[in-house]
């Protein structure tokens, strides 16, 4: 095979690569699955001991972007091609113009930019490309990176549901953040001048 040109890739900016997510990349993810608080902000509840066929399973089911899973999964990875994280596409609803994104930087990546940059592309696929309107979105109380995250890329805090999930012997809310394709044109479209 020819030697891969990324100067003019779509999927791309000045930080990271995104690409489908490949039935190998379980074994990098795995080591994330240990990272208890980080899992529970992801999932939104404490889960049980890692199973290494069930995240296996899971790869296969939203490997190579597989329409039957509802979902648009991606790998996050650096310019050189080492995976970092995940993020997706997901609760597109096409009449009402609406969607969200998951998002998961993996441990040692955290704090560096990576999560800001992947979700910039990513909106802006769902806002100029697929004609989306809303990105709904949001984080457990205290997941203070995420709420970073969020306002960095622009989104405004639309409110909170109250005792909306329960841990270690408490509830916790859950913030709710938004933004619309007018709000991400305004904020962020001169990024993208190429």
């Amino acid at each position: 095979m020819q030697p891969i040109s990324y100067e003019k890739y779509y999927w791309q900016n000045e930080l990271v690569r995104l690409r489908a997510i490949s039935l190998e990349d379980w074994e990098a993810d795995f080591p994330n699955y240990f990272d208890s608080p980080a899992r529970f902000w992801l999932e939104e509840e404490t889960e049980l001991p890692p199973v290494i066929a069930n995240v296996q399973e899971a790869y296969k089911k939203f490997a190579n972007f597989n329409p039957v899973s509802g979902r648009l999964m991606f790998t996050v990875e650096t310019l050189d091609g080492t995976a970092v994280g995940g993020l997706n596409l997901n609760s597109i609803n096409e009449r009402n113009g609406t969607f969200s994104i998951g998002i998961q930087i993996g441990v040692g990546n955290r704090g560096k930019g990576y999560g800001v940059a992947a979700m910039r592309i990513l909106l802006r696929y769902a806002f100029l490309e697929r004609r989306l309107n809303k990105f709904n979105s949001g984080c457990i109380e205290g997941n203070l990176p995420s709420a970073a995250m969020h306002k960095k890329v622009g989104c405004i805090q639309e409110g909170t549901r109250r005792q909306m999930y329960f841990s270690s012997g408490r509830f916790f809310d859950w913030v709710l953040f938004g933004m619309t394709k007018d709000e991400f044109v305004e904020n962020e479209l001169t990024i993208f001048k190429q």
